[in-house]
């Protein structure tokens, strides 16, 4: 939770072995899988990284964005700027909607301790790349419910 109580969740497709992108791309396209994440984060906060959001190359339409960089001098038309998590959490404490990480992989793992929850799309394929989500902790995680779908699967992960 945010220090507001906003709950924090972190968003991911995830191949069998780990992997969530190659470089900026997503080595996979799955049919309503970018549909499903457009539905569980609009009207909501998206946190990601300064290299998610080069990759997106804009803010998503219905959602806050803010961008979590160490560099102070990056800015984009659109989206809020914080160079700590912390900073982060603080301001999505002021905005609308629940605080939803979209990546990449260091701000997976930075927000992971926070985290109330993980939505992460089991994609059935073993894909090339050298992006990778955070191992899950059973001890931590419980998994909540578990959805198929055509062509992956959801699985929502509750802190235990």
């Amino acid at each position: 939770m945010t220090p507001g109580g906003k709950r924090v969740v972190l968003v991911a497709a995830v191949a069998e072995n780990g992997v969530i992108g190659n470089g900026t791309e997503i080595p996979w396209r799955v049919p309503g899988e970018q549909q499903h994440f457009k539905a569980l984060t609009l009207g909501h906060v998206l946190l990601m990284g300064r290299t998610t959001y080069d990759s997106i190359g804009r803010p998503l339409p219905g959602r806050t964005t803010v961008v979590l960089t160490r560099d102070r001098a990056w800015s984009a038309d659109g989206v809020l700027v914080a160079h700590t998590v912390d900073e982060a959490l603080a301001l999505a404490d002021g905005l609308d909607g629940d605080v939803m990480v979209a990546g990449g992989a260091q701000v997976y793992a930075a927000l992971l301790p926070v985290a109330d929850e993980q939505v992460v799309s089991e994609v059935p394929l073993r894909a090339e790349g050298d992006v990778r989500y955070p191992d899950v902790d059973e001890t931590v995680w419980e998994v909540a419910s578990r959805d198929l779908r055509d062509g992956y699967t959801v699985v929502t992960w509750r802190r235990r």
